[in-house]
């Protein structure tokens, strides 16, 4: 990121007074105007509702080009980390910056998985929630409720306390988030077995029962694997925006986390795959696609194809791309005949082939090959962003670490333009 000797020059057209704005170039992307002495040069407040044309930080960590159709970790195209590297090491990758040697990601490996386990006190916490209790409602609890258990590396003032945090969250999230599946079906939870990846350890978790062990095949491995890493981070979203807003204001690790997993808890931002689902369910059978695909080109109609197109993404999300192979390999691998998986299927090869859909590039997104893929491997939807979740713990903690180093950290405090009532008198009850 370099500071270049340029102004952008804002002038008062009632007063005819001229500002002088540094502008701020990053390595791709539009460059940025440093509004932050606006009010000290013009006494005026800029008002950008939702920050979309705002940027709230510098960030060495995620690049997206969403006319372009690329997202990038630390310069490595999202691609070839999904096709060629691991998650963990896609998580060495976010947190430190570098792909890792091969003695630094067995190191990273190793204090990755001797974190997995959880206090064994945690789990009467979960005997606190409804059996029907979401499991989304359940994780906003349990994560934040680590900061309870450990307390030898809150300070966040220390850097190794901060690893150490880091750390424990990247590996304790999954099993809590098995936990939260497993409590919410009545079975018995199911220990990290250290011996498995991580990927393979958390389907166990989820699926392994006492009575009948989980086999988890490559295949299976593999596309939750791509899963993790194609989810990992997404740049200033609005979970981790939350994130780092929680934490300028210095509180804990796992409170911040936990406010994250609150807002990724939204419909409108973790929620897209299980409503890929919904929709679905609506259409029913093969059949009436073609009545749904008129009502989705029908401007008066409020019915939307989830799952197709990407806010961010104007071209194509290089996401989807990826996951699309693993939904293949994971369909054949377990010969499913889901009517909901079919009906998926050729809702994607009668959109694909649509030039309606084509022209507009409303292709399938990230979304919609996850949510059949957590299907077909036998999630409840109510786990579906859950699993979001415990992808992205990595973005989050990351990101939390790069602004807890930035020496110039304050509060995070935004402004508003106030609209409501001007000053007036107190008026007693009896005249009112």
């Amino acid at each position: 990121m370099t500071d270049i000797e340029k102004t952008f020059t804002l002038t008062n057209d009632q007063t005819g007074e001229s500002s002088k704005l540094p502008i701020v170039e990053g390595t791709y992307g539009p460059h940025c105007i440093d509004i932050r002495k606006l009010q000290e040069l013009t006494g005026h407040f800029t008002l950008d509702p939702s920050f979309t044309s705002t940027g709230s930080c510098k960030s060495r960590i995620t690049y997206i080009d969403g006319d372009k159709g690329i997202l990038m970790h630390r310069g490595y195209d999202i691609k070839e980390l999904a096709t060629q590297s691991s998650y963990l090491e896609t998580c060495y990758l976010l947190l430190y910056g570098d792909l890792p040697s091969q003695t630094e990601l067995d190191e990273f490996t190793y204090n990755i998985t001797y974190h997995t386990m959880v206090h064994e006190q945690m789990r009467s916490i979960y005997q606190g929630f409804r059996r029907d209790a979401h499991p989304m409602a359940i994780m906003c609890g349990v994560v934040g409720a680590l900061s309870a258990f450990y307390h030898d590396s809150l300070d966040i003032s220390d850097p190794k306390q901060r690893e150490i945090s880091a750390h424990r969250l990247i590996a304790k999230v999954p099993t809590l988030a098995a936990m939260s599946m497993k409590y919410s079906m009545g079975q018995p939870y199911v220990y990290p077995d250290n011996s498995l990846s991580y990927a393979a350890n958390f389907l166990n978790m989820c699926f392994s029962v006492p009575a009948e062990p989980y086999k988890c095949t490559p295949v299976l491995e593999r596309a939750m694997e791509r899963i993790l890493i194609l989810h990992a981070d997404h740049e200033q979203n609005a979970s981790t925006s939350t994130v780092r807003i929680a934490g300028s204001s210095q509180a804990n690790p796992f409170a911040c986390i936990a406010a994250g997993i609150a807002s990724l808890w939204g419909p409108s931002h973790g929620g897209a795959n299980q409503e890929v689902l919904v929709m679905l369910d609506e259409i029913g059978s093969k059949d009436r696609i073609p009545e749904f695909i008129a009502k989705a080109k029908d401007k008066n109609d409020p019915f939307r194809l989830m799952g197709f197109g990407h806010r961010v993404y104007k071209n194509f999300d290089p996401r989807a791309q990826v996951l699309k192979e693993s939904c293949d390999e994971v369909l054949a691998e377990l010969g499913i005949k889901d009517p909901r998986l079919e009906l998926a299927m050729e809702l994607e090869r009668i959109a694909l082939e649509d030039p309606y859909f084509v022209e507009r590039k409303l292709f399938p997104n990230v979304d919609f090959y996850s949510g059949i893929i957590l299907k077909a491997m036998g999630f409840p939807t109510s786990m579906f962003t859950v699993l979001f979740a415990v992808s992205r713990t990595v973005g989050w903690v990351s990101q939390w670490k790069e602004m807890m180093e930035e020496p110039s950290l304050r509060i995070g405090r935004p402004r508003q333009l106030y609209t409501g009532a001007a000053e007036r008198p107190y008026v007693p009850m009896k005249k009112r």
